[in-house]
């Protein structure tokens, strides 16, 4: 895909080149419900394509140059260059239109056939199997504006956009700017300069809810900015938009009071959409997420509190990422790491989610602490070659580190010094593009403090920090010295400047394990003494990063060890609790403490855990610690310990709380006896019944999904159980169940249906690999190692980007854990050098989490 994947370079060239004055975009969906014939029209299939006609003005620098536009389309009927010709057949090769002898005032003129998608990428289409609407709606990020409209696709080219869209007649169309139908045809308002990947089309049969936001502004500004959120007919009776506009409103309270610059885009509207292939995505002014966002059954407040999360990270993008833009994918971290922390920092500050650092502790830290010791690691500011490498970095890194090291430079220059740093870089950059030194030079200006050896620490080197408590007593029984040890692993020994709070615990007289003194200090070098601790009663526990300051995986002293062995519970503080979890799960993951003994403390202390966030990633845990960590010869013991724990929790449950859902779930993941088989089969036919458990549609679901597994539930019983739940969601569902059966035929067209096949869409083929890798299932899954290795190179060359990433890193045969899987690995990486760099990592960072899960093993097999 040379000419598909945009080099860095040749971005820079063709920047250095032309820039952009605007686009008109004319796109024709009337094909979309197979209504009309010809090209588009309808087939067994549904139509494959559109009409799309742009008509681009731009300027070049050096007249009589020659460059290129980016598409990606069946075909192009016509091409005009400043009123010449063009033959669509010499000029335009699948991926890149040519344009030569450029003037110094362009217009360039495209009439395409740009294909409907099954991916999520591009022109999204979806037909509702419930009622048989179709839906449509585009998604770009990084680079896939290209499949609908031609242009330039790169950030930087930034410029205003009008679109106008013809729809099949009773449907409602949406883009980033405000629509009006008039004989027909859906015109938008003219954009403010954009880049193309955040430019949006949402068309179909939605059903739509409004309300408007009101604020003035402290110079009597007064803002009444438009509210819409969306979902298909089909959910609407699920859909809470009230609580929806119930945060947007507190956002944006938030963003106006914190940024002083006021929403830029005009109108805010939200759409839920089918088979979207991430979270949601920042388009300015018509925000999409995945409609998993739409609960269909009860969820528990982590739930809400998610969601709520990610209008409020998208929001943040409104400024950080919009507004002011990255130059290069580079830099992406300008605007996904800032949206992560405000997301967090403005849940915190305005919505009833007060314990939010609680969940980006556990929750958020933990993806960024996996991502950072995998050997793709990278700086949080990356190098980024291509799109292919763009794509691959919205992970770990680039969110959620770089969220934690925005929160230790708040705690570096001080709240006030960053705010308006932020505030200045706003308006000095509005609807621009930055790198970052931009950003340090505000920062710079604003806290007084030299930025550039912050930044090369925590912005340009990669690896996370250890950081252990050292703690001397003197002979009266008080701290005579407690020291900081500040650790790195060989391949990044980068030592780093912490800004931590280190706080003392003891057990009280009630029992209860609470703090009884904090310093905070600046920790740097490999030993830092905290002076202010000195003569200080001696701790039972050293939290060396309470209030999660800094980020670093956290170790404990011997003493601090033992204390949470006997007394985890007794912890009164929900944070420190959770930051306590999080860095015991780190030990499992780092082999220094055996999988028995994690899962044997989320038995004995996950059912006094508060924060149902917290509990539901305990679960998650120790759910992954038997099947990874956990030596071969004690998973049926572990895994009968987990599920008779899981059981015993969910009876001494509070009825119908949040807690008592939480177990459940984690029960019907972890049966694994006859016993626990009969009491699903009992719950699902409605014979037994635990008291306050709604035992309602999606739950159904989770508990089938075990008993497929298990050969308990077959083909009909599902096909009845999806005739109850003939939606979408019912679809996807039933799709993992069937995946999951326990035998070599089911295997056989699970394999072939995602990787011999495209029939199906990307939210299918998840589902399908979802159900596919079972852990009961080894033995069936042995002659898949093999077959990996011999296709994935060619899934790689053959399949769109997302699809293929789902599939690489889906079907690798982490569950053949043994060192015969690592031998494979190896000789693949060895023999295919030449593989695309993309293709090679993701292989790289699935060797890694196999060679992690073996060493686990080997600690756990040791402690038994």
């Amino acid at each position: 895909m040379p000419g598909e994947n945009l080099t860095r370079d040749e971005a820079r060239e063709r920047a250095a080149l032309l820039s952009v004055d605007g686009y008109e975009v004319s796109l024709d969906l009337r094909t979309a419900t197979g209504a009309t014939g010809g090209e588009g029209g309808g087939g067994t299939e549904g139509p494959r394509t559109f009409r799309s006609v742009t008509t681009v003005r731009f300027r070049c620098t050096e007249p009589g140059a020659s460059s290129f536009a980016d598409l990606i389309a069946p075909s192009v009927t016509a091409v005009s260059l400043n009123g010449r010709d063009l033959d669509p057949g010499e000029v335009f090769d699948g991926s890149r239109l040519l344009l030569e002898d450029l003037a110094a005032d362009n217009e360039l003129i495209v009439d395409a056939r740009c294909a409907y998608s099954r991916t999520g990428e591009g022109m999204h289409r979806f037909v509702d199997p419930e009622d048989g609407e179709v839906y449509l709606y585009t998604q770009y990020e990084p680079a896939d504006a290209r499949r609908v409209f031609a242009n330039f696709e790169q950030p930087d080219l930034k410029a205003p956009y009008r679109f106008e869209v013809r729809a099949p007649e009773g449907w409602t169309v949406w883009s980033n700017g405000v629509g009006e139908l008039t004989d027909g045809v859906w015109r938008f308002a003219e954009t403010k300069p954009i880049s193309t990947y955040i430019t949006c089309v949402v068309a179909g049969p939605y059903h739509y809810v409004t309300d408007t936001y009101k604020r003035e502004l402290p110079d009597g500004t007064r803002l009444e900015i438009p509210l819409g959120a969306m979902c298909r007919k089909a959910l609407a009776p699920h859909f809470d938009a009230d609580d929806v506009f119930l945060v947007t409103k507190q956002g944006l309270d938030f963003f106006h009071d914190h940024v002083d610059y006021p929403y830029p885009f005009g109108k805010y509207d939200q759409a839920f959409v089918p088979e979207y292939n991430l979270g949601a995505m920042e388009n300015p002014g018509l925000v999409t997420f995945r409609e998993e966002f739409i609960f269909r059954g009860k969820v528990t407040q982590a739930s809400y509190e998610g969601r709520a999360n990610v209008v409020l990270h998208e929001m943040a993008h409104m400024w950080f990422g919009d507004l002011v833009t990255m130059e290069w994918w580079d830099d992406l971290w300008l605007k996904e790491s800032f949206a992560d922390f405000m997301g967090a920092f403005s849940l915190v500050g305005a919505t009833r989610f007060t314990d939010g650092w609680i969940t980006f502790a556990n929750r958020r830290k933990a993806w960024a602490y996996r991502a950072d010791q995998l050997p793709s690691t990278h700086p949080v500011t990356a190098d980024i070659r291509d799109l292919q490498d763009a794509k691959l970095n919205f992970d770990g890194i680039t969110y959620a580190k770089g969220a934690s090291v925005l929160k230790q430079l708040v705690a570096y220059v001080g709240q006030d010094a960053f705010l308006e740093g932020a505030r200045r870089y706003f308006k000095r950059h509005a609807y621009g593009n930055t790198r970052l030194g931009d950003l340090l030079s505000v920062l710079e200006e604003t806290s007084g403090r030299d930025m550039t050896a912050w930044s090369r620490a925590w912005l340009q080197t990669a690896g996370v920090n250890s950081l252990t408590p050292q703690v001397l007593l003197g002979t009266d029984g008080r701290v005579e010295e407690l020291a900081v040890l500040q650790e790195a692993v060989e391949a990044h020994p980068e030592l780093r400047p912490h800004r931590v709070a280190v706080g003392l615990y003891r057990r009280t007289a009630d029992g209860a394990l609470e703090r009884y003194a904090r310093a905070e200090t600046d920790v740097d070098g490999p030993r830092t003494v905290v002076a202010e601790l000195a003569g200080a009663e001696a701790p039972e526990l050293v939290l060396v990063n309470d209030d999660d300051l800094t980020y670093c995986k956290i170790r404990f002293d011997e003493t601090s060890l033992a204390t949470l062995r006997e007394h985890l519970g007794a912890l009164t503080d929900p944070l420190a609790r959770a930051l306590c979890w999080s860095a015991l799960w780190n030990l499992t993951r780092d082999a220094l403490l055996p999988a028995r003994e994690f899962v044997d403390l989320v038995l004995r202390f996950g059912g006094r855990e508060s924060d149902i966030g917290v509990l539901q990633m305990l679960h998650t845990w120790a759910e992954s610690a038997l099947v990874h960590y956990a030596a071969p010869a004690w998973r049926e013991t572990g895994g009968r310990l987990l599920a008779e724990g899981a059981r015993r929790e969910l009876e001494a449950a509070a009825p119908g709380g949040e807690q008592q859902l939480a177990w459940a779930r984690c029960f019907a993941r972890s049966a694994v006896a006859p016993g626990d088989f009969q009491l699903l089969q009992e719950l699902l036919s409605g014979t037994v019944t635990v008291d306050g458990l709604d035992v309602d549609q999606e739950l159904r679901w989770v508990f089938l999904e075990p008993l497929a597994a298990h050969g308990l539930a077959d083909e009909k019983a599902l096909a009845e159980e999806l005739a109850r739940d003939d939606t979408a969601s019912g679809k996807r569902h039933q799709v993992r169940c069937l995946a999951a059966r326990p035998s070599a035929e089911v295997k056989a067209e699970g394999w072939a249906r995602v990787v011999e096949s495209q029939e199906l869409s990307n939210a299918l083929v998840e589902a399908t690999i979802a159900g596919f890798a079972q852990p009961s299932q080894r033995e069936l899954l042995a002659p898949y190692a093999e077959k990996y290795f011999a296709v994935i190179e060619r899934v790689w060359e053959e399949r769109s980007i997302q699809i293929a990433m789902h599939v690489v890193r889906g079907l690798f045969p982490e569950l053949l854990d043994s060192p015969g899987t690592l031998d494979a690995t190896d000789v693949w990486l060895a023999a295919r050098e030449d593989a695309p760099p993309a293709l090679r990592r993701l292989v790289l960072e699935a060797r890694d989490d196999l060679a992690r899960a073996l060493r686990g093993q080997a600690c756990d097999a040791a402690a038994g």
